[in-house]
């Protein structure tokens, strides 16, 4: 990953025009892609774009939370908008700062490279989830730790009735 500056987040309108990025900190964790970040003073739900993370009520979702959770605790992030989702949520872009990197990185990358969430971009203008998602597979990291054979999306889940649900319960475990 190269370093962004802060100014652009390294995300960029249709028009190619660099949108603003705003200091924030996650104050909460409320699945693998939806957090509470104060900005400004006030406190922003945002969905976090470029993935999509397990339901907290499907497997591996209380995990991938619980590590976003580690991962942001305490932590800077860089917040760039890009829009309001179905349900009121900002659509945005987080990156979380390190002494390393004062520009951030990425984290929906962090996100699909340690198997916490898939790359979801139906886009396709980001290059390198799609392989980021097959290396974290190849690996067995996070989800895909037993494979993908039982991984099922959370846009599948959702549909789920309850007892097949049920089904998907036990087995591997993170």
């Amino acid at each position: 990953m190269e370093y962004t500056s802060p100014a652009s987040g390294g995300n960029t309108a249709l028009g190619g025009t660099p949108l603003a990025a705003e200091p924030g900190r996650v104050v909460r964790v409320l699945d693998g892609d939806t957090y509470e970040v104060l900005t400004g003073g006030q406190p922003v739900r945002v969905r976090l774009r470029g993935v999509d993370a397990p339901e907290l009520s499907q497997p591996f979702g209380r995990e991938a939370a619980d590590s976003v959770t580690l991962l942001l605790r305490g932590q800077q992030v860089w917040l760039t908008r890009q829009g309001i989702d179905l349900y009121g949520r900002t659509l945005a872009g987080l990156r979380v700062v390190t002494p390393a990197r004062p520009g951030g990185v990425a984290l929906d990358s962090l996100l699909v490279v340690r198997g916490w969430a898939w790359a979801w971009d139906p886009t396709r203008r980001v290059a390198g989830r799609v392989a980021e998602q097959a290396s974290a597979q190849r690996a067995g990291r996070g989800l895909w730790k037993c494979g993908v054979g039982g991984v099922v999306p959370p846009h599948v889940w959702r549909g789920f009735k309850a007892e097949i649900k049920r089904r998907y319960r036990g087995g591997c475990t993170w």
